[in-house]
């Protein structure tokens, strides 16, 4: 049996996404993070579960409602931004083949990190 690892973004994070590319050229900060992304991508392609987990009763409301989460797992980016993504239910394209998807749903700096997850600064 063959598994497979298939990323997609939220439209959120695909906007995100396209801001930074469009950024890139003339900023070396949004070129950091978008280089980021698409690595951060590989790499939970090779492994589904490369992020840090995050407890459930941190999870944000917003994400249960909107992407019926399960779980959910962080990955650190450039200038203390944050890649947030969830693992979908294997689906089977073919007997043989297993996919999971990795959907990517939010790509946000630090202060909209800690707001989204109820931290508060000391």
């Amino acid at each position: 049996m063959c598994r497979r690892i298939k990323v997609l973004f939220s439209e959120e994070a695909e906007s995100i996404y396209q801001d930074l590319f469009r950024k890139a050229n003339i900023s070396k900060k949004e070129r950091m993070i978008l280089k980021a992304v698409d690595q951060k991508v590989e790499f939970i392609k090779m492994d589904s579960h490369y992020g840090n987990p995050i407890a459930k009763q941190l999870i944000p409301q917003e994400y249960f409602i909107k992407y019926d989460v399960k779980n959910l797992f962080r990955v650190e980016l450039p200038c203390f931004w944050r890649m947030i993504y969830t693992l979908k239910e294997s689906e089977k394209e073919e007997e043989i083949d297993i996919i999971i998807v990795a959907l990517v749903i939010d790509i946000i700096d630090h202060k909209t990190y800690n707001k989204k997850f109820g931290y508060r600064k000391q």
